[in-house]
């Protein structure tokens, strides 16, 4: 696993790996013991450039490159993964703190895209559109955007970086990725060494390891690129399509979210004791899509809290090398800090720990907070990590209200005996996802993900593809003559 932090700590520009020339390193931590992974020198303004001069130049070419033996590159890359399968967990539970379990679902996950990504460079077909003038055949051809700029965070690197650059590539353009800086090599080198050895020409993928205190907007004001995909905080979203929009360019914006899991009055209980607590605590909370509020019918209330408490009490939080522990290491000290603060901030503004979990280093314990008032702001926020609110509710109408106030609208899930109910209430729900009887946490390549309200812009996967990383050129040919007015 150490051949990974170094020799993959380094840019990747036009197939050639090499050493930034930025005057300052990203020190890659491990963020359960403080071990120093990796320095990268961080690229500069120059670097970006180059990066996406080299897409440039090499997008045409691959554009031109017959769909069948694109595709060839994506099965090839699919094969490289499942060989390194255990050397690529081992890098993910290092570098992100992610458990066993956590790292087996991330890697489950990028192979199913990948897969996906196999098909999706077969995806793109024409259409022939009838004319109101005579002779004319109106052609409307789908085409690459021509070179795509990926910003990916530090939660689900791997697969997220992936859901991405396999399907702009798949479907004929150039891409230039930019890690998280908390995770250079999870999130960016090793995708562009994994497609280095599935034959990906050179140019086509670059990796640019930097940080924003260093270029600035460059990476999205650069005039090569038409499209940036970027998954992150609401907050840094906003700035990237306001840049993005004045720029004339197409911004993709898979952002935050503060998702509810909704338990009704006629809910299996330990069913969904058992779909909220791995909606709320998967990979430590650090889920755009976790559960950061559970609702639940007053009716059943007690129960449901009795039982949910008991099983998060027994959730193991430790070493996230230890195949046992269910929760690690945030990713780093000012996450820790930031969970503590809002632990604090709901005590002080009357709320009830149920579970007071403490914080050593960055491993922060589950803490499940209740009696938080209604107007709380803390209720309409994405908090990221192993903190919940219980929150009850006298009926269907007030749980509605109750999940819509929020500027969040990605995911969330309902728990009922009627599954139709169910759905009724999904309905009334302003988010792009939601879940009947299941968790609040799903992806899956050929189903539509995204959100509403603050969670982001467009869709991802599948079709979505098409329309995220292609455009529609119309081009008319008159077989007869036209006639003109003068």
């Amino acid at each position: 696993m150490s051949s990974y932090f170094t020799d993959l700590a380094q840019q990747y520009i036009d197939g050639e790996w090499r050493p930034g020339t930025g005057s300052w390193d990203i020190i890659d931590f491990n963020p359960y013991d403080g071990e120093k992974l990796a320095s990268i020198t961080i690229a500069t303004v120059d670097e970006v450039d180059e990066a996406y001069r080299a897409a440039a130049r090499a997008q045409g070419e691959w554009a031109a490159t017959n769909p069948y033996a694109r595709r060839a590159v994506f099965e090839k890359a699919l094969r490289v993964v499942e060989e390194r399968e255990q050397e690529i967990s081992e890098v993910i539970v290092a570098e992100l703190g992610g458990t066993r379990l956590k790292a087996a679902f991330e890697l489950h996950l990028a192979k199913e895209f990948l897969r996906e990504a196999v098909h999706l460079a077969l995806r793109p077909e024409g259409r022939i559109i009838p004319s109101p003038v005579d002779g004319k055949e109106n052609r409307v051809y789908r085409v690459p955007v021509g070179v795509v700029g990926v910003i990916s965070p530090f939660n689900f690197p791997f697969l997220l970086s992936l859901k991405s650059v396999a399907p702009a590539l798949a479907l004929g353009n150039a891409v230039v990725l930019k890690p998280h800086q908390n995770t250079p090599i999870v999130g960016g080198s090793l995708v562009a060494k994994i497609f280095e050895e599935a034959g990906l020409p050179a140019g086509l993928l670059n990796v640019v390891i930097t940080d924003i205190a260093e270029i600035g907007d460059a990476f999205i004001e650069h005039p090569v690129p038409k499209v940036i995909s970027f998954t992150g905080s609401d907050k840094v979203g906003r700035h990237v399509s306001t840049v993005c929009a004045s720029h004339f360019k197409r911004s993709v914006l898979e952002l935050g979210g503060n998702s509810a899991l909704v338990v009704l009055d006629d809910a299996d209980l330990d069913y969904a004791v058992d779909a909220a607590v791995f909606s709320r605590f998967v990979h430590q909370g650090q889920v755009c899509m976790a559960a950061n509020r559970v609702l639940v019918d007053r009716t059943v209330a007690d129960a449901f809290t009795e039982k949910f408490v008991a099983k998060v009490k027994s959730l193991k939080v430790g070493d996230p090398r230890d195949p046992e522990t269910v929760i690690g290491p945030v990713i780093n000290s000012s996450q820790a800090e930031a969970l503590t603060g809002t632990v604090a901030q709901a005590l002080a503004e009357g709320a009830t720990a149920l579970v007071h979990g403490t914080a050593t280093d960055n491993l922060v314990e589950p803490s499940v907070l209740t009696d938080l008032p209604a107007d709380s702001a803390l209720l309409r926020q994405e908090v990221f990590g192993p903190v919940v609110f219980l929150v009850p509710f006298d009926g269907e109408e007030e749980a509605v209200r109750l999940v819509n106030d929020t500027p969040y609208g990605l995911s969330g899930a309902v728990h009922t005996a009627d599954v139709e109910r169910g759905v009724a209430f999904a309905k009334r729900i302003d988010s792009g996802m939601f879940h009947v009887n299941d968790g609040t946490v799903h992806d899956e390549p050929i189903v539509p993900f995204g959100g509403e309200k603050h969670s982001g812009l467009g869709r991802l996967n599948g079709e979505t593809m098409l329309d995220a990383f292609t455009t529609m050129k119309w081009i008319s040919v008159q077989h007869g003559r036209s006639g003109f007015p003068f």
